[in-house]
């Protein structure tokens, strides 16, 4: 998940643990200013009643962290990201400290936290089924009569391959969140958790001196196979079983993450360490800082590259919410219309890119085909389509884009050009050069027709694919001018026609493939310019430059300009 996308947040749901009216009262004192819902649910309590999934909703833990444990439990399978405030003791987890709520959810609602994505495990026995994100313990169980054997012996296997026999107290197979309670104290390696994704098998108490922890992708299938009765338990308790003789745990990475809210009030993770567990590498303070200082001082970001930087943030945080709307539409176990699904995708795209630009540029203007024009002070304007190809989105294929431009008295001056399904970003500044990611982008140097490749959009007779298609090496239609206008810039295709465009259509894409090389006109082989002062659409005709002459002629020769 996106911090940006938190910048949408309509509800809090918090999960308060006794004792926590004072942190309880200034939460809901700034979601009134906010004009933000709240809905509080005591420990112990399901939220289930009181979530809406179609509510952007940010989950929040007041309490220690087996507060936070909790959240994660009942906020992760409701997709529903959440902040740990510390009204307990010693917490590693809940890092906000009380006196900085308001300023955290400021923070939040602004888009400028980030969203740790954490490992969950996911744990099988027989009558057992459940997911944790500490640690798995299997151990021994102590026997009635004192003078009986006290240890127990597992059998463990990674992914089949057999790892050996544990003979001790039991083993505990952690996460990187876990990495700093029973983990440590048994000698596991502390893990940074955050968007850290692997598993550890740590032995507890062995009887073998050699015996060390073992780190292993999450994916990794573990089994432990008991040799006498264990005892079994998930996050300290949370879930716990009694084992027989021969029993067979199956653990693994679960398929789910939970998202845990971090901002700039958040105690440091080293800095938890330092004050909880006395880490004796560094004192108090952040260290000697000064040393990272360098005689060459960073570059400080042109207005342009900062303003294409949050582009792609806006872009970025709508994919998650996209992919998940587009995953719908050919799922027959949702009964909703296709057209609603759609609209919905439009909305919850259109809302949070032009969120994240008011609450940067609060003086541009913002035109987008999904709401009403903001008018700005500046001469700075925002061209947004936050879905292009929207036939292609309702049914299920994944040729769409979301397509963001900055104009500058008129003028396209940046665009970005972001593909959900495939998690490709597309950008350039005008002047600049072109970039998939982070590498530079060409147009090819065919100067051929009859060896080029074109993409076609809106051809209503078909007179484009007619006559081009038996004179190069084919026509392809893929529904998003955005997306063609980048595949030109790309290499992936010699030259790009689309009968009539709309400026929000194409005004990201002609800044990408300018900037990589491309010549871009009308019909009439002239410069093409992206204009909001009519409401009339416009021929496009995009090449590598190249092939450009014998392309306008064969056009205009076929009646088609």
């Amino acid at each position: 998940m996106h911090g940006r996308r938190l910048a949408t947040t309509d509800r809090l749901i918090v999960l308060a643990s006794p004792d926590s009216d004072a942190g309880l009262s200034r939460i809901r004192e700034w979601a009134d200013d906010h004009d933000i819902d709240v809905e509080v649910v005591d420990i112990g309590d399901d939220i289930g009643d009181v979530s809406q999934p179609d509510i952007p909703t940010l989950g929040i833990t007041l309490g220690g962290d087996g507060t936070f444990l909790e959240g994660i439990k009942q906020f992760t399978p409701n997709g529903i990201p959440q902040l740990g405030v510390n009204a307990g003791t010693l917490s590693f987890l809940a890092r906000v400290e009380q006196d900085d709520i308001e300023d955290a959810l400021d923070e939040v609602i602004r888009g400028r936290a980030t969203v740790d994505s954490r490992q969950k495990l996911k744990v099988e026995s027989s009558g057992l089924d459940t997911t944790g994100i500490n640690e798995v313990t299997v151990e021994h169980v102590p026997p009635e009569n004192p003078f009986d054997r006290k240890v127990t012996r597992l059998e463990v296997f990674a992914d089949d391959e057999y790892v050996g026999q544990y003979e001790g107290n039991g083993v505990a197979v952690s996460t990187p969140t876990g990495s700093t309670g029973l983990s440590l104290s048994a000698g596991g390696p502390i893990h940074m958790p955050g968007d850290n994704h692997s598993l550890q098998i740590v032995p507890l108490h062995t009887h073998r001196i050699g015996t060390r922890p073992l780190v292993m992708a999450a994916n990794t299938d573990i089994k432990i196979i008991t040799r006498g009765q264990a005892s079994l338990l998930v996050d300290g308790g949370r879930a716990h079983k009694i084992l027989s003789e021969e029993s067979v745990v199956r653990i693994t990475g679960a398929d789910e993450s939970a998202h845990v809210v971090r901002t700039s009030y958040d105690d440091q993770f080293m800095t938890a360490i330092t004050e909880k567990l006395g880490w004796g590498l560094r004192g108090a303070d952040n260290g000697p800082q000064d040393l990272l200082e360098t005689d060459i001082p960073p570059r400080e970001p042109t207005f342009l590259e900062h303003a294409r930087d949050i582009a792609i943030e806006a872009a970025k945080s709508v994919g998650e919410p996209l992919r998940e709307l587009h995953g719908r539409v050919e799922d027959i176990t949702y009964k909703s219309d296709k057209s609603d699904i759609v609209t919905e995708a439009d909305h919850q795209a259109n809302r949070i890119i032009t969120t994240v630009i008011e609450n940067e540029f609060p003086d541009h203007s913002i035109f987008s085909e999904e709401s009403e024009f903001v008018k700005g002070e500046s001469a700075y304007k925002w061209v947004i389509d936050p879905v292009d190809g929207t036939g292609n989105f309702a049914h299920g294929n994944p040729q769409y884009s979301v397509s963001i431009a900055l104009l500058e008295a008129g003028q396209p001056v940046l665009g970005v050009v972001y593909v959900p399904e495939t998690d490709e970003v597309f950008h350039a500044i005008e002047g600049g050069d072109a970039y998939k990611g982070e590498t530079q982008i060409v147009t090819t140097e065919r100067e051929l027709l009859e060896e080029s490749m074109l993409l076609s959009g809106y051809d209503p007779d078909g007179g484009f694919l007619t006559h081009f298609y038996n004179q190069t090496q084919g026509v392809r239609s893929l529904g998003s001018a955005a997306l063609n206008l980048c595949y030109l810039a790309n290499g992936s295709a010699d030259a790009v026609w689309e009968y009539d465009t709309y400026p929000w259509d194409v005004a990201a894409g002609v800044v990408i493939a300018r900037a990589a090389g491309a010549t871009v006109s009308n019909r009439f082989n002239e410069e093409y310019t992206v204009e909001f002062d009519s409401d009339e659409r416009k021929s496009l005709l995009g090449s590598n430059g190249f092939v450009h002459p014998s392309l306008y002629d064969h056009l205009e020769s076929s009646n088609l300009v």
